[in-house]
């Protein structure tokens, strides 16, 4: 037997249903589970990095994460639909930002989370 587990089988009762009372629903789950695949891409995690900076056209997103914008729109239409970017027209540009400051403070503590280890 590894060190991982326990070496008899034992439970206690009142964490188990502290635990039970508080357990994140099904749906909720799920939708956690599809926001941390989306941002499972290294290219969308720097389309991310990229717009805590500030607010970019599509254009400057492909220029600064060096790909074509094609492959950046898509993978921008993917961030849009799990509701972690938006963007507006300016003019005939397409402009994105981060959707709201929760993204920002997601991202900041992975970052955090990562030079930590």
């Amino acid at each position: 037997m590894t060190g991982d587990s326990c070496e008899e089988q034992c439970t206690n009762p009142d964490n188990i249903n502290i635990v039970k009372a508080a357990m994140i629903k099904d749906e909720d789950a799920r939708q956690l589970s599809d926001v941390f695949k989306v941002l499972g891409d290294p290219t969308r995690v720097k389309i991310i990095h990229a717009l805590s900076n500030c607010e970019l056209c599509v254009c400057d997103i492909a220029e600064v994460i060096e790909m074509t914008q094609s492959a950046v729109s898509h993978q921008l239409r993917l961030l849009r639909s799990m509701h972690l970017v938006k963007y507006r027209k300016d003019g005939k540009s397409a402009v994105y930002s981060l959707d709201d400051e929760h993204i920002l403070q997601l991202f900041s503590q992975g970052m955090e989370h990562i030079r930590h280890i």
